[in-house]
């Protein structure tokens, strides 16, 4: 039985579509179906249906960004928005080639841009209301699995102390418990949607500044536009969001300082002591100052053993390569990042301002993202199906009703009333 999507009632669509996108396979979504929803549909059938709204959703945010670009799109916010926050990240996904024959054909990774738009609340302030780094990037262990996690490498140092099992678990639930807090900063979430392609960036943009058109962002009382150190996303801030406050994720400046420091030293216990002042110095804003320690170091060091590159691109989940392990290199790098973000690196600012200062929202956004779409047996054929997905992933994980709305009034379906035609005015 080949079903599309006007062959079944509006309810069973969604309910399908819904876990075609949030279980970890179609199969998986058709048993669930049957258990939870006693739906009784295939595998094939439920691929097939959420490929065919996937699609759909795909074309009606083109429209979209053509309205938009031709200047024809409203602004739906009945409220304003005090704090208009735009965070872009990306990550990676597996593809295939599209109408092969049965079986992975030309398998390639593509990467997968993300936009976060977050509507915030929060105060602004006469002094920094957070002069100190916060707890966890003093925490070694923490920061260890963060740059593990951001850049791909582990520490030079062998005398790195072995994770404590309870002592982490104690901090966690320390910062757990700070982070529950009332606090005056940073400003609180109310609101998102996500935007995502596999398309590349100069696509991405006009998809991303629609979406914060159609949220009324432009005219925000604070903008915010948030990214790591990869030039792509300040040719989108400086495209599409010029009047945003640039920001880059402080969390990408911490992992940087931490391999610079590990660089520079010959045990962990040194590492550590020149990653903490690097690390209040850039929390505190004294980017030039650290800068020109590290041009000291390179002078001591010499020169690298091949140049770095002016920009790095970290759309990747990881940047790093087996050649980036020489002090030179790593040393050299730094200084390059450094000196390409300085401009957006006045954090203490930033703070008064009442605006975030790292992009953590849509790299904890990304990996929603992934928890369907990667998989080491996970291929999407390109690039009709892998952005299908995306979009029912996008819709799923944005605070609206956008699929429920999609599914409901979708033109076509033999439930939909046709709307009458307009009369003449008298």
């Amino acid at each position: 039985m080949r079903l599309d999507g006007r062959e079944v009632s509006p309810s069973v669509l969604l309910k399908t579509v819904t876990a075609g996108g949030e279980f970890s396979s179609f199969e998986r979504a058709s048993q669930m179906l049957d258990v939870l929803a006693d739906v009784q549909m295939s595998g094939m059938q439920v691929a097939r249906l959420t490929e065919e709204i996937g699609r759909e959703l795909v074309a009606v945010r083109d429209e979209q960004a053509e309205r938009h670009r031709r200047r024809e799109l409203p602004s739906e916010a009945t409220t304003p928005v005090a704090i208009a926050c735009a965070e872009v990240d990306g990550g990676r996904l597996h593809t295939r080639a599209c109408e092969a024959p049965r079986g992975v054909h030309e398998p390639e990774w593509k990467e997968s841009k993300v936009g976060c738009l977050w509507r915030m609340e929060g105060a602004t302030f006469s002094e920094d209301p957070h002069p100190d780094p916060p707890r966890c990037f003093r925490d070694p262990e923490h920061v260890h699995r963060l740059v593990r996690e951001i850049k791909n490498v582990t520490s030079p140092h062998a005398d790195r102390p072995e994770p404590d099992t309870k002592a982490s678990k104690s901090r966690k639930r320390s910062h757990s418990t700070a982070a529950s807090l009332d606090r005056p900063w940073p400003p609180k979430r109310i609101y998102r949607t996500a935007i995502a392609t596999v398309r590349d960036v100069h696509e991405f943009g006009p998809l991303l500044a629609a979406e914060a058109q159609r949220r009324g962002f432009y005219d925000a009382q604070r903008q915010v536009f948030l990214g790591d150190g990869d030039h792509k996303n300040w040719t989108v801030h400086k495209t599409h969001f010029p009047h945003f406050t640039a920001v880059t994720d402080f969390v990408h400046v911490t992992a940087y300082l931490y391999q610079a420091a590990g660089a520079v030293t010959n045990s962990f216990a040194g590492q550590w002591e020149q990653y903490e002042t690097w690390l209040v110095d850039c929390w505190q804003g004294r980017v030039p100052m650290v800068l020109q320690q590290l041009q000291e170091w390179r002078q001591r060091l010499g020169p690298p053993e091949r140049a770095p590159p002016i920009a790095e691109s970290e759309w990747s989940e990881s940047v790093e390569t087996a050649d980036d392990s020489d002090p030179q290199t790593i040393v050299a790098k730094v200084i390059t990042y450094l000196q390409n973000n300085a401009g957006r690196m006045n954090y203490p600012e930033y703070r008064r301002q009442g605006l975030p200062v790292t992009s953590c929202l849509v790299e904890s956004l990304i990996k929603q993202f992934n928890q369907r779409v990667k998989g080491s047996e996970k291929f999407w054929s390109r690039p009709e199906n892998a952005e299908a997905i995306l979009q029912i992933r996008a819709a799923l994980l944005s605070d609206d009703d956008r699929l429920a709305k999609h599914v409901r009034d979708r033109p076509g379906r033999a439930t939909r009333r046709r709307s009458q035609p307009a009369t003449s005015p008298r």
